[in-house]
């Protein structure tokens, strides 16, 4: 479904990305993991059309290299960011509008715009202005503004970041159904790694921009060159 070719990106002398290639199914929950600075944010950033770059993209066999992002949106792939990102003079509903609006191919739909806030639980704060969320409402309204795009792909960057056990649990549970019940495919770059081996079927761990492994999270995980790069102490 994505398909990743040879990508390279520089900026300088930086390299942030090294020759990185890899593939998404139709269907599957993706990971992507690897050390601070590892060129995982740059990789979300070259899909989505924010940079240009050396190799190539392809979603559904159609090159999407250097499309701008918009029009890579309204092609079926959304995102969300590290740090969640809104309106504060909008409201809960205004803002998952603006997804709609903005971002779906099959134009505005009010209705929809009612599911996806039934869906991400935030029916009940749809009147609410979003500069007095809580963060984990803000990262629910994130992920509920992507899907009001209607979205083939859903990419997910640090969703769990600055959340406590029981938030993680929802924001799994929630990434769960988006994946089994709307039949989005999912690609997720996550620190945590019992998140990524509950909830992917394929995990990337790079490093410096370079594929370090990639295949079933469990045995990634227990990779040596892994351990040694990314889990380190904390694995033991």
């Amino acid at each position: 479904m994505l398909r990743v070719t040879q990508v390279t990106k520089k900026f300088g002398e930086l390299t942030a990305v090294n020759n990185l290639s890899f593939e998404v199914a139709q269907g599957q929950v993706f990971g992507i993991a690897g050390p601070n600075g590892a060129g995982k944010s740059t990789v979300y950033n070259l899909i989505t059309g924010l940079y240009d770059f050396e190799g190539s993209i392809s979603f559904k066999d159609q090159d999407i290299s250097g499309m701008p992002a918009h029009c890579i949106a309204r092609l079926g792939i959304a995102r969300t960011f590290q740090i969640p990102q809104t309106f504060p003079s909008l409201t809960v509903a205004k803002t998952v509008e603006v997804g709609s609006y903005f971002g779906s191919q099959a134009g505005f739909d009010r209705d929809h715009v009612e599911e996806v806030l039934t869906f991400v639980n935030l029916s009940d704060k749809k009147q609410v202005l979003t500069g007095s969320l809580n963060l984990l409402d803000k990262k629910m309204l994130m992920i509920g503004a992507a899907l009001a795009t209607r979205p083939e792909i859903l990419m997910l960057d640090e969703p769990m970041a600055g959340s406590n056990s029981k938030e993680i649990l929802r924001l799994m549970d929630l990434i769960r159904r988006i994946n089994q019940d709307l039949g989005v495919t999912i690609i997720l770059i996550e620190h945590f790694m019992k998140v990524l081996t509950e909830l992917t079927q394929k995990l990337l761990i790079i490093e410096t921009g370079t594929e370090i492994c990639c295949g079933d999270p469990r045995e990634v995980t227990s990779d040596p060159r892994v351990i040694e790069c990314y889990l380190g102490d904390s694995h033991d």
